[in-house]
């Protein structure tokens, strides 16, 4: 029996996942990721999901309150930026301050989860899943400074860690495809938008049945594969105006970048090949050639 083809996660968050009938797959994703069992009570909508060519080229992200009022950021990322280190940063200070009423004592600020699903290089490292978390050392003994009891019991903590922001980085491109754990079968999926009947990952079973090209709309469909189109061009045209000096001329390089992505396109129409995530895959392997 052929595999369906499924959406990319991106797409799904952009459009389907947001529904609450389908929360178990963003549930299982979260409880992969983060080792916990996670219980998505509110979904909130963000800025950054607007239908607009200028939107930080195709940049996804998604808020998620969970059953324990932490603040779950999801944000997907197709091409490099420079300062994406600081644009985390400024992430989670915008949720925090934003769930917090003026006058409200700072036990009320929220614990938040920044996760971030990137399709570029992202610095230079060997893994391809990154956890950041805050604590303090002393500069002497090197020990850890904890919680005393009385905290404990104030904050319903165990570690000064669990009050501050933590950060999550997948780096996508840079798994190599051998799923050795449930996470690694997420890791797959997000960079092949395929999983294979025997994977077994917590979400993974709802993502095959809910997430199929060919049982979306026909506006959903070519929604999506304008979408694909779009985020594609606009990663030929990031490297193409690179390579040609143009990178702060921005519509030369957006302009050669489309013709060179439209060009690809065809040559593979005519090869045969129709299938969009195919056509995706193709591309991508064109674009890093550069």
């Amino acid at each position: 029996m052929k595999e369906p083809k499924l959406i990319r996660f991106d797409w799904a968050i952009k459009r389907l996942l947001r529904n609450k009938a389908d929360h178990t797959v963003l549930e299982g994703f979260l409880s992969v990721l983060l080792n916990d069992d996670i219980k998505i009570i509110n979904v909130k909508e963000s800025e950054a999901n607007q239908e607009h060519f200028e939107d930080k080229f195709n940049r996804v992200d998604m808020l998620v309150e969970n059953s324990r009022k932490e603040l779950l950021i999801i944000e997907i990322q197709n091409n490099a930026e420079v300062d994406y280190y600081l644009r985390m940063l400024y992430g989670v200070s915008k949720a925090i301050t934003e769930h917090i009423l003026s006058g409200d004592d700072y036990s009320k600020v929220r614990k938040v989860y920044h996760i971030n699903i990137l399709y570029f290089d992202m610095g230079d490292g060997s893994d391809y899943v990154y956890h950041g978390v805050t604590e303090y050392r002393g500069i002497h003994s090197n020990t850890v400074l904890q919680l005393n009891e009385k905290q404990k019991k104030f904050f319903a903590k165990e570690r000064v860690q669990d009050l501050y922001p933590e950060y999550y980085i997948l780096c996508v491109n840079d798994f190599d495809n051998a799923a050795k754990n449930s996470l690694d079968e997420w890791m797959y999926y997000l960079k092949n938008t395929e999983i294979p009947e025997y994977f077994t990952a917590r979400g993974l079973k709802e993502a095959r049945e809910r997430l199929i090209f060919d049982n979306m709309t026909e506006k959903d469909k070519n929604a999506y594969l304008h979408y694909l189109d779009q985020t594609l061009y606009e990663r030929n045209s990031i490297r193409t105006s690179y390579h040609s000096g143009k990178f702060d001329g921005r519509k030369e390089g957006l302009a050669e970048g489309k013709k060179e992505t439209v060009s690809t396109v065809e040559n593979l129409l005519k090869q045969g090949v129709t299938d969009p995530n195919e056509i995706l895959k193709k591309l991508r392997e064109y674009l890093d050639l550069f």
